[in-house]
Parts: structure tokens; C-alpha cells; sequence
């Protein structure tokens, strides 16, 4: 465990392990049905950058904060416990008034459909006007949380940032003050074209992409999202190592460059697998062709906690990918956006376990 790529801060000298910046939603399920002829839902809370602070905290024990935005009502409410519910410290939210109807500001949600046989996932997402779509970079004290406090990760992503103008500014001052502070920053570009399209500026996803990716330690990406979202010349179907080595060359400060390979043969059998770059080099993890899923949504999430879990242990960057790529298939046997698993069983299946009964 002296091979760590990334020099990262030690324990004692943070409040918080990973800090993570989104939009945290209610995500209503419908179970094996449909959400157009659903009749109840079981209801989550979830988000890309969420996701990861929480699977880091319940699942990996780590001391994990979110920085988001929530109406002060029943829903904001409901967000508020099921994140205390999975042990994610809540002190940086904002809270916004409300105005009775949820015109000035609710709380997003998201509809998802686990897919069966034939039939794909699918979200369905109501989100405009979100509590966390307004915020603003000076509603948050970058300084207290980075400096202050001390985080050791800070991890943000693409979503969010598209969601808004104001969002996409709050993702670039919060990196460029993690990253003043020598905190460790984490990108998943998590590129959707529906999201960007918004904007009134059509280059906006490339402009802020560059812009942010000037500040990141470990980007989250592959050869498609850095041509869509930072304009590179790759060929979108490039395999990492290529898509890596043309990023490097933009983005010099990049230290790791870390993405999923996901091929769905059925909605509930994939081929699954990772890989990472660094300073040059590409580790794989173990491939798992067939991997068979309950919920794929959450899985990339569950490889960017499981990667950072073994990079903040100190452990080299091939033992990070497969902790990454075993965590991600494991949060995918479990319904909802959150991993449902813990680093004992992550570890079992790195050193090879089975899915033998356990008794």
C-alpha cells in the first residue's frame, strides 16, 4: 500500500474523508412494473454525486459530507432523513423557503424503471426549478469546508453542473477551492446532452468542461463524453488508453483518468468491467462478462466510491480499479440508487468469492 498514485491529506488532519457536491433527489420506483400504470412506488434518495459520499460513508465507513440544496418542507424533509439514514453529514445544505406550490423552488425527482429482458432501464426525470438548480457559489463557504474543516476527496460531476448556469459556476469554484486547499478532486463528466441543451449558451458544456477540468485530480470519463464535453479530437469509440493519453495532453495537471465498460447484452445481464490510467500506464480490472443485475442505475457511482475508498487507504492504482469495478457490480444487485454492501464483501469478491450461500 506504498504505491498510491495521488498525495493524498492525512486523516487527522481533515474533518471529512470525501466531500461531494449535487443534487440529491427523490427517486420513485416502480418495482418489476411500469411507472405509467404504477400504483405505489418505494421511494430513495439518489444522485451522481451523492451516491458516492454515501456509499463511502455506510458502506465504507468513511466520514462523508454533501454540499446541495433543499426546499424546507415535507420533501425536503424526507430528502434530509434518508440521507441521515445513510450517514452522509448534512451541515453544508442549503435551505430554501418555500412558497406553498413549489414554484419557486422543490425538490427533484426522478422515476426509474429497472428494465427487464429486452426492455432497457429508463428514468423519467422532474427536476426543473430543483431547490439545488439555483445554487450559487457564494451560498456556500468554500473556505470553512476546505480549509477550516479539511476534506481529503471532494467529488462533483457533470450532472449537476448542468442542470444550470449558476450550477456549473458553483462546480467550478468549488474545485478550484479544493483544489487551493490541496484536497484531492474527483470528476465524473457524466455527459447528457438533454441537460446541456438547456443552456443558453450551446458551447456551454465544452466551456465549463474545459474550464473545470484545469482543476481535477481524477476525471471520470471516456473517449465519447471528452469529445462531447471538451471538444477533444478522440474517436468516441476510443478505448481508455488512447482517450487518456489525448486528455493528458489538454489537461497536463490530470493525475488519473478512470471509466466503466458496460455492454448490455439483456437489461438484467452485462458485460462489465473498468480500467484506470496514470502517469502513461492502463490497469484493467477482472472483466465480468454476463454480470447478472437487479438495478444498473448507480453502478458507475459504486465504481468511483470503490476506487477512491482504496485510493484514500493508500492502495496502488490496480487494486483501486478492481475495488471500483467489484463495488459497481455489487451495488447493482441491489434495488435503488445507493449500494446496499459493505468493504467486507467488496474485498471477498476482489480476492475471488463466490455467490455460495453464506451461513
Amino acid at each position: 500500500m506504498t504505491d498510491s498514485p495521488l498525495k493524498i491529506r492525512p486523516t487527522e488532519a481533515c474533518r471529512w474523508d470525501v466531500a461531494a457536491l449535487g443534487e440529491v433527489m427523490l427517486r420513485l420506483d416502480p418495482g418489476e412494473g411500469r411507472v405509467r400504470t404504477a400504483r405505489r412506488f418505494d421511494v430513495w434518495e439518489g444522485g451522481g454525486e451523492y451516491n458516492v459520499a454515501r456509499a463511502l460513508a455506510k458502506g465504507f465507513g468513511r466520514r462523508a459530507a454533501i454540499v446541495t440544496a433543499l426546499p424546507r418542507n415535507d420533501l425536503g424533509l424526507l430528502v434530509d432523513d434518508l440521507m441521515a439514514q445513510g450517514s452522509v453529514d448534512r451541515r453544508h445544505v442549503v435551505w430554501r423557503d418555500w412558497d406553498g406550490v413549489g414554484r419557486n423552488t422543490r425538490v427533484g425527482l426522478n422515476f426509474t424503471e429497472r428494465g427487464f429482458g429486452v426492455r432497457p432501464a429508463k428514468g423519467t426525470s422532474d427536476r426543473a426549478n430543483s431547490a439545488a438548480s439555483q445554487l450559487r457559489p457564494d451560498e456556500v463557504d468554500w473556505a470553512r469546508l476546505f480549509g477550516a474543516e479539511g476534506v481529503r476527496w471532494f467529488h462533483t460531476g457533470g450532472i449537476f453542473a448542468a442542470l444550470s448556469e449558476t450550477c456549473a459556476e458553483t462546480a467550478l469554484a468549488a474545485v478550484q477551492v479544493a483544489r487551493a486547499h490541496g484536497v484531492i478532486v474527483s470528476f465524473d463528466l457524466n455527459y447528457r446532452a438533454s441537460l446541456w441543451s438547456a443552456h443558453a449558451d450551446p458551447e456551454a458544456a465544452r466551456r465549463f468542461g474545459r474550464e473545470i477540468a484545469r482543476h481535477v485530480d481524477v476525471m471520470i470519463g471516456d473517449a465519447w463524453g471528452f469529445r462531447q464535453c471538451l471538444g477533444l479530437e478522440v474517436d468516441p469509440g476510443a478505448d481508455l488508453d488512447v482517450a487518456a493519453e489525448t486528455y493528458a495532453r489538454e489537461f497536463p495537471d490530470v493525475r488519473i483518468v478512470a471509466a466503466t465498460r458496460r455492454r448490455a447484452e439483456t437489461a438484467g445481464r452485462n458485460d462489465w468491467a473498468a480500467a484506470a490510467w496514470c502517469d502513461g500506464s492502463t490497469v484493467r480490472s477482472t472483466a465480468r462478462p454476463g454480470l447478472e443485475v437487479l438495478d444498473r442505475v448507480g453502478g458507475g457511482d459504486g465504481f468511483v466510491a470503490g476506487l477512491a475508498h482504496a485510493l484514500l487507504d493508500g492502495r496502488d492504482l490496480q487494486a483501486a480499479v478492481e475495488w471500483g469495478a467489484a463495488h459497481g457490480a455489487l451495488a447493482m444487485t441491489t434495488p435503488g440508487d445507493a449500494a446496499m454492501v459493505d468493504a467486507a464483501e467488496v474485498e471477498a469478491l476482489v480476492a475471488g468469492a463466490d455467490a455460495r450461500s453464506l451461513r
